[in-house]
């Protein structure tokens, strides 16, 4: 079954469950990825339904962070609600030490097709391909500060 067939199966789950809260939040990742399907053309695969997802929850992270600044933890609560269904989505993530091994890996195999050492310069080809092969099993930031440091060595 595909991402997508089982956000849909949630969704009618959540329906028949009267599960409000959380069938807000399955139509609102469905709209992101509708958005994103009419707005490029393309059907969505599993791995651009992560990224959409990835998204939402830094949106989620960031909202959290201002709400309880402000004060509202009525607001912030809503928001960790919307976040821990949305990453039911996502498959396990990585440890730190395997996100450093990946990132190894591939700098090495970057190395290997550029014919010479990557250094700093080589950012932006390290992080296309890290970012094709880690979509939603490693937090971004954790892994391009992998990259930096992989790189910097």
């Amino acid at each position: 079954m595909s991402l997508k067939d089982q956000i849909t199966e949630d969704m009618k789950t959540a329906m028949r469950a009267k599960d409000s809260e959380r069938l807000g939040t399955i139509r609102l990742l469905q709209a992101a990825m509708k958005q994103k399907e009419v707005d490029e053309r393309i059907t969505l695969d599993d791995a651009a339904i992560l990224a959409i997802v990835d998204k939402l929850i830094k949106q989620r992270k960031d909202s959290i962070t201002a709400f309880e600044g402000a004060g509202r933890q009525d607001l912030a609560d809503k928001e960790k609600a919307e976040m821990a269904v949305l990453q039911a989505y996502l498959p396990e993530r990585m440890s730190a030490d395997e996100v450093a091994t990946a990132v190894k890996a591939i700098v090495a195999e970057v190395g290997a097709e550029l014919g010479k050492t990557v250094g700093p310069g080589d950012m932006g080809k390290v992080m296309g391909v890290v970012k094709t092969r880690l979509a939603g099993k490693a937090d971004m930031g954790q892994v391009s500060a992998a990259v930096k440091a992989a790189l910097s060595s």
